[in-house]
């Protein structure tokens, strides 16, 4: 149904940096909303682009009206959400990635939840999709929607309802909650929104997930790039939680304790001839984890996707597990004002 036209004008902030497969469209599903909601505004905040993406932003600018470029020169997620966020002139606020599609109810039913149920957050469903059509690509997008991938994150999950729940993708806020609890954490490269939704729950705040808005994430293609991704997840996490006094996920330890106890395992092995049999223990529980995960995946989607599944997961794991540890020495080393300043840009 469309809003009336009292609706409040809301800015769509979309965060990007060297997207020029996927800008247009993103920025086209978004601009298809305002068939639902035509008070809208998108502003793509682009950190200074090398590949050809600004190009293409500019064409669309000058195409739609509604469509503004706004310059990022920091180059990182945290500065494009506050740079997003003060250039707006909407009272709502609708961060966005540009490696997503969105459906053309997307803004229409965030912002109608947002008014109706009092929340301070609201975001949908995350839907992941192979970035390409190779047996790896599909196998990255399947674990990244799966328990033993992700976890209990219920916004990559199926969920039959809706739901108050710790965090959401993206989300829906009104303007004037960043004057109340203050804007992202510029220290927090990755892992900013996990910081700024906990922040805001214990403000008292609430976060709603809506699940039958569903956003089409594109997952990364090749194992290199899902590394990288989740060393940089967990190389802030320490960080995060140093900031907040408090770990907010029991989630997020799994991963370092698992490669706590491979490596223990192999110094074990290493000290003395029974110390295999612990090595052997922890690789044995982890591998009998992933087979019996990976076996109905190769009976629903086949082997190629089931081999691509069961070897995104150790990189996943140990990937993020050797970031949270290597953050976390870092933190020690170094104290709580000391972020790493890696060259992490807004790719996600």
């Amino acid at each position: 149904m469309t809003p009336p036209t009292a609706s409040p004008l809301a800015t769509v902030v979309v965060l990007c940096r060297n997207e020029a497969g996927f800008i247009e469209r993103c920025v086209a599903s978004l601009l298809a909303n305002r068939t639902q909601y035509p008070n809208l505004e998108i502003l793509v905040v682009d950190g200074m682009s090398d590949d050809g993406t600004r190009d293409l932003l500019a064409a669309m600018a000058a195409r739609e009206d509604i469509v503004r470029l706004v310059d990022n020169p920091q180059r990182t997620t945290p500065a494009a959400f506050n740079v997003g966020i003060r250039a707006a002139r909407g009272s709502i606020i609708l961060p966005v990635g540009a490696h997503c599609e969105y459906p053309t109810h997307y803004c229409a039913t965030l912002i109608a939840r947002l008014l109706a149920t009092g929340a301070d957050n609201v975001g949908g469903h995350c839907r992941t999709v192979p970035g390409a059509e190779t047996w790896q690509a599909r196998g990255i997008a399947v674990a990244l929607s799966h328990p033993l991938g992700v976890g209990n994150a219920l916004f990559r999950l199926s969920s039959g309802s809706e739901q108050w729940v710790d965090t959401v993708p993206f989300g829906c806020y009104r303007r004037h909650l960043f004057d109340r609890i203050g804007y992202f954490d510029e220290e927090l490269l990755r892992n900013q929104d996990d910081e700024f939704n906990h922040r805001l729950k214990r403000s008292g705040g609430r976060i709603l997930l809506v699940p039958d808005v569903e956003v089409l994430y594109v997952a990364r293609s090749t194992y290199r790039q899902l590394a990288r991704m989740f060393w940089q997840y967990g190389l802030y996490k320490p960080l995060a939680a140093s900031k907040l006094g408090a770990i907010p996920t029991m989630r997020q330890l799994v991963p370092p304790a698992f490669v706590l106890a491979v490596v223990a395992g192999a110094a074990a092995a290493l000290l003395w001839p029974q110390g295999w049999f612990l090595l052997a223990a922890v690789l044995s529980a982890y591998t009998v984890a992933v087979v019996s995960q990976a076996l109905p995946i190769a009976v629903r989607e086949g082997a190629g996707v089931a081999l691509g599944f069961a070897c995104s997961l150790p990189i996943m794991h140990v990937g993020y597990g050797t970031g949270w540890l290597t953050g976390a020495v870092r933190l020690l080393r170094r104290g709580p004002s000391s972020a790493p300043r890696e060259d992490l840009g807004l790719s996600r």
